[in-house]
């Protein structure tokens, strides 16, 4: 189920769709992603699919955590992370084996709660979490070299815009029932869009879970 030889074919895939950033690669490959599944999806874990953690959320397919953790790292690595939707946990550790500090807000308290005790249990100490509106961000923690998030919004939230650094760089899931995935970078001269390819995420919701 968590062989070596799995994880190995799992990170082959990953290269043969381009993701080329090694150290993205490497992370990926000694991150367990089995710890993020309850018991029953466990030997799933290794396959390029999403896959249900409960509460209608989703543990997105590693090929999209490989693409939007590789686009984030594209001007070297930032210091201070924003993370939409902690979920599970798993893009979460990815993100903090590669940055600075990593900022994840979630709105589904029972997911964060398990998230948090993965962290604990993969002895990951940089990652802060707020159980909130991720649409809202953390202006307290901000501003953020960079963000990330893991569902989509019909347009992106003006919150999270305002909370990017100079410099910065945001991506995220943007559309209905048409989804693609975006960049924006924060120049000197303002917010320049770049879009990069369809794809599926859960919508993001307001509000929050307990």
């Amino acid at each position: 189920m968590t062989s070596q030889r799995t994880r190995e074919r799992l990170i082959q895939r990953l290269v043969d769709q381009g993701i080329s950033n090694q150290k993205v690669l490497d992370v990926m490959a000694t991150t367990p992603r089995h710890l993020f599944l309850d018991e029953a999806m466990a030997h799933r874990a290794y396959e390029d699919v999403a896959l249900p953690i409960g509460f209608q959320q989703t543990l997105s397919q590693p090929y999209i955590v490989a693409r939007m953790t590789e686009l984030l790292l594209e001007g070297g690595a930032p210091e201070r992370v924003l993370e939409i939707g902690t979920g599970s946990g798993y893009q979460t550790a990815i993100l903090a084996q590669l940055v600075g500090e990593v900022y994840s807000v979630e709105r589904i308290k029972p997911l964060q709660q398990k998230a948090r005790q993965r962290m604990r249990q993969l002895k990951l100490r940089n990652v802060h979490m707020n159980h909130a509106d991720g649409g809202m961000g953390w202006p307290e923690r901000g501003p953020f070299d960079a963000i990330l998030a893991a569902a989509a919004p019909e347009r992106i939230p003006e919150d999270l815009l305002r909370q990017l650094a100079p410099g910065g760089r945001l991506v995220m899931p943007v559309g209905g029932a048409t989804q693609h995935l975006q960049i924006v970078d924060r120049t000197h001269e303002g917010f320049e869009t770049t879009i990069v390819e369809e794809v599926r995420f859960v919508p993001l919701r307001p509000g929050t879970v307990r």
